[in-house]
């Protein structure tokens, strides 16, 4: 599994002129799932998404996490995580698990930050989805369990 973690002020996700999830302050999560994935990435990344620092504490360093800043997860699939672009000009998708095997994935990992106390929100598996943002800082990064 690959994460694409930003730190927001806000994020929604609009799906057919409808918002179906927003947060304020915390992060946007965007989730893409490949072969071999499982349950272990699922519990691994969830853990590590709750526990990062990445809140500016009173001295202005990255010591605070989402606990200690009340914050929230906006978590967005994305299987275009997973493209290859390497060779000519239209990505490979090859690398990305098919649906029915990703959406479990991605709810697993939604469903084990909850078991977290963090508020998670979410967007709509295979759908076409708006996601707005006001990034903070910008603060982004990269995670992979594999």
């Amino acid at each position: 599994m690959r994460l694409v973690i930003q730190r927001v002020n806000q994020a929604s996700v609009t799906v057919n002129g409808e918002v179906v999830g927003a947060i304020g302050r915390g992060y946007l999560v965007l989730v893409g799932v490949t072969h071999g994935d499982g349950v272990e990435q699922a519990e691994w990344l969830a853990r590590k998404v709750a526990g990062l620092r990445l809140f500016d504490d009173a001295q202005g360093l990255t010591n605070l996490s989402l606990a200690d800043v009340d914050g929230e997860v906006l978590v967005v699939s994305q299987f275009t995580l997973y493209a290859d672009a390497r060779k000519g000009r239209r990505p490979s998708f090859t690398h990305a698990a098919p649906p029915e095997v990703a959406e479990p994935l991605v709810e697993e990992f939604v469903n084990r930050l909850r078991r977290r106390g963090v508020r998670v929100a979410t967007g709509v598996f295979r759908a076409h989805m708006e996601v707005a943002l006001v990034n903070d800082g910008p603060v982004t990064l990269i995670l992979e369990k594999s």
